[in-house]
């Protein structure tokens, strides 16, 4: 058997390889964020507070990679299928591994807040492992948890689900903007972001969402309110990020720009709750502020910089190599936690610091695995028997 050369539209490109630390840096905090968000009694109360907006941070990054990455194949004779086939390699395979975990400690999280659990059969915890696996969200009516999740067993693939769907706006539609159209996009969808993080309303949505108020949480159901939310958290940082690629704009930062680049990151999402201990609009402008231009600037920097060391490569890319891994894995061992927290209420304080910490490691070591073993040979497998042509020697 012989391979083909792949053609010029598949060709690689450098990556920015700043921009894969931080995404890794991201995805640390996400998994901290939730850790503590066991405890926590309330978005105003959570102690890494703003950790909610790593993922329109990750929509941006998205967003200017896909321009980068994409962009200039279309003349070179790339089709909308071709497209599909790289994201779904590059996206779907840890999908499926994230629901099979979900599936996996599903009895295990039998906490008071997870009423459906212990009430659910095999055969359904079953059907909503496949619809996972293939990326289909369950209705409310097939809710198996209670929180009315898109997948109960793997709560952080909502986000997976506005990525394949800005994906697909991008390839069908949005690719053949020109930079101005695109701009246009980008100052309407600004809207929404504004409406969301401002708590306005102009639709009529918002009923119930007092606990969430002056926030962007929200997008991970089927409700008109969730879609709603989640469609204003992808469109505006998504194609901000394309157009911020498409615009050329950069930030160069003469030494140590993943380091700065990091910690800006890192002080927006840690950042405490701003304006008090109940939801006002103050926190909502954080918000807005964040995404609207902080986090554009981020990206604008550590495309613009260049790395130093070989330490610093390397942390960089075993950054940016786990972060998704360790996104789409790691929630279901919350679940658990969540279960252990409830049911050992009295635990001295050091003991829930160390289930924590064993589960934040756990959480890196289990999506590394992941990497190595699964997701980088069935990526591999793919490339080679599906998205390139082959030709069989006779």
């Amino acid at each position: 058997m012989t391979m083909t050369s792949p053609p010029p539209q598949a060709m690689s490109k450098p990556r920015f390889e700043i921009l894969d630390g931080l995404r890794g840096v991201a995805a640390m905090i996400v998994v901290m964020f939730h850790l503590f968000e066991t405890y926590s009694a309330g978005p105003c109360h959570q102690i890494i507070n703003h950790g909610y907006l790593a993922v329109d941070f990750f929509f941006i990054l998205s967003g200017f990679v896909i321009g980068y990455a994409y962009d200039d194949r279309w003349a070179k004779g790339m089709t909308t299928w071709d497209f599909f086939k790289r994201r779904l390699i590059r996206l779907q395979p840890l999908v499926i591994v994230g629901s099979l975990i979900g599936a996996f400690w599903f009895y295990f999280s039998d906490a008071p807040i997870f009423g459906l659990v212990m009430q659910t059969p095999w055969w359904m915890v079953l059907l909503v492992t496949i619809l996972g696996c293939l990326m289909i969200p369950t209705p409310p009516s097939m809710d198996i948890r209670g929180w009315q999740e898109i997948n109960s067993l793997n709560g952080a693939q909502w986000s997976l689900l506005w990525e394949y769907i800005g994906n697909i706006l991008y390839a069908t539609l949005v690719r053949r903007l020109p930079t101005v159209g695109l701009a246009v996009l980008v100052v309407l969808s600004a809207y929404l972001t504004i409406d969301v993080c401002f708590d306005i309303d102009t639709f009529g949505l918002f009923a119930g969402r007092e606990y969430a108020a002056y926030t962007v949480i929200g997008g991970f159901g089927l409700s008109l309110q969730q879609v709603y939310i989640g469609l204003a958290r992808l469109l505006l940082p998504f194609f901000g990020g394309l157009l911020l690629y498409r615009l050329g704009f950069r930030v160069r930062l003469r030494r140590f720009g993943f380091l700065w680049c990091s910690l800006a990151i890192a002080a927006i999402l840690v950042c405490p709750h701003i304006g008090g201990e109940q939801p006002n609009w103050l926190n909502g402008a954080y918000c807005a502020v964040a995404i609207l231009l902080l986090f554009p600037l981020i990206v604008a920097a550590g495309a613009g910089s260049q790395l130093e060391g070989k330490r610093t490569t390397k942390v960089c890319k075993f950054l940016g190599a786990i972060s998704y891994p360790l996104y789409i894995t790691h929630y279901p061992m919350i679940y658990v936690q969540m279960e252990w927290a409830s049911s050992h209420a009295d635990a001295p304080l050091s003991t829930h610091v160390w289930v924590a910490a064993w589960i934040f490691i756990a959480a890196i070591a289990v999506a590394y695995a992941c990497l190595k073993v699964y997701d980088e040979p069935v990526r591999e497998w793919l490339k080679e028997h599906w998205l390139y042509a082959t030709k069989r020697a006779k």
